[in-house]
């Protein structure tokens, strides 16, 4: 991912009101190491249910305003997340929606899918695997893995600026 600044990140967001952009809060980004991140992914600190992604589509930056369900999946049972396809702990996975934006998201209507719960999915898909000859090396894996989530995080954002018609 390229570096963004606080100000991209706000003019990016598609699926926001004026009163959404001025409740958001920012992460830092003082630490970020770019070159391992497919997108910027976080928790609001302030609002526990809102989460933002943003990331680079071509040379478009796009941002995602998206709710986790209150209430988290049950304990002792797994989950996937729908971007990362890292399986993990049911209660480290949640549904997130997303307003739909124009007409749509006027009309209240949203896009759901499930995510990792902490939007950490650049870092998980980094995690090295125990070594194995079936597996290919391991940065053919995190190449692989990038350009799959990649493709997921595009797809998702068409769903929620009404591009696809599912």
């Amino acid at each position: 991912m390229r570096p963004i600044t606080p100000d991209m990140i706000s003019q990016s967001m598609v699926n926001m009101t004026e009163a959404d952009l001025r409740l958001m809060t920012l992460p830092g980004l003082h630490e970020t190491v770019w070159d391992e991140r497919e997108f910027l992914g976080w928790r609001d600190v302030h609002h526990s249910t809102k989460g933002y992604l943003v990331f680079w589509a071509g040379d478009e930056l796009l941002g995602l305003m998206v709710r986790a369900a209150q209430s988290p999946m049950p304990a002792g049972q797994s989950a996937i997340c729908a971007l990362c396809h890292t399986q993990q702990p049911a209660p480290q996975v949640s549904l997130f929606t997303a307003p739909k934006t124009g007409d749509e998201g006027i009309r209240g209507n949203t896009v759901g899918t499930y995510l990792c719960a902490d939007l950490a999915c650049s870092l998980l898909i980094r995690i090295q695997p125990a070594e194995s000859e079936n597996l290919p090396r391991p940065e053919r894996l995190v190449r692989k893995k990038s350009l799959g989530l990649r493709d997921r995080l595009e797809n998702f954002s068409r769903r929620v600026r009404c591009l696809d018609a599912a």
